[in-house]
């Protein structure tokens, strides 16, 4: 019999149980480490300097690739690169993961606009991107109060900036559970859908799969699925059906 593969799989915490379920199902070794979801709130060259960090610490001796368990995640993987061969689902972001292919969410988004998803991970790690110092929202200010912006940029602005840098939210009327079937989580439906009544969107419940997933730590890497990125090349946009391309 052959011997298992051995990898380093650097992924976000969100799918910490959909991960750990293909791991134990898996006969690659797969050393995991999980990065906090707010790496997303912090913008393209943040997120990247965050991921490359990491995948310098990777041990070389040893170990055949480096698996990344993202997307494209709003070009947060540009620009990364390994001393290994670096293997990056062909995804938008974690919802095509969750999704598990790349057609069943281009087939879901046009069909469903203005929608936003919860999964199991996305309510667990649920933190505000207000309290991180680092994310966009602070950046940008979004994080301040009504009279926080009275005070700096007086009355009718501060109306006026609360309007614009609340409205993200109009651009949304669904909300999505998304069902991994990595366990049974009643109470997380629930919440998700009186969410969705309080805010008056409508409420839909689709199954995930973790095909995606399982392949990628199997080393199952069709190329119409995966990109293997050699040693010296660097992760970007191909800004077609790809998504993801080395540059």
């Amino acid at each position: 019999m052959s011997e298992p593969h051995r990898f380093r799989l650097i992924a976000c915490e969100i799918m910490f149980r959909e991960i750990s379920l293909c791991a134990a199902r898996s006969r690659s070794i797969v050393d995991t480490t999980f990065l906090p979801k707010g790496l997303h709130d912090m913008g393209e060259r943040k997120m990247s300097a965050r991921l490359q960090e990491e995948i310098d610490r990777v041990d070389t001796a040893g170990t055949e690739a480096v698996l990344l368990g993202y997307g494209l995640c709003n070009n947060g993987i540009r620009g990364v690169h390994a001393r290994l061969p670096l293997v990056v689902p062909r995804a938008h972001d974690c919802i095509t993961l969750l999704m598990g292919s790349k057609e069943k969410y281009a087939a879901y988004f046009p069909a469903n606009p203005g929608t936003y998803f919860k999964s199991p991970g996305w309510i667990e790690r649920e933190g505000d991107p207000n309290q991180n110092a680092d994310s966009i929202t602070t950046q940008l200010g979004m994080n301040r109060t009504y009279e926080e912006y009275v005070e700096k940029y007086g009355e009718e602005n501060a109306r006026y900036l609360m309007d614009m840098l609340g409205g993200w939210l109009k651009n949304y009327r669904k909300l999505v559970y998304i069902d991994t079937h990595t366990g049974d989580f009643p109470a997380y439906k629930q919440q998700t859908q009186d969410e969705a009544r309080q805010r008056g969107w409508e409420y839909e419940e689709i199954d995930g799969s973790l095909d995606l997933l399982q392949r990628l730590l199997d080393g199952d890497w069709s190329p119409a699925d995966f990109l293997v990125i050699p040693p010296g090349r660097t992760a970007g946009p191909t800004f077609d059906e790809a998504i993801i391309g080395a540059a």
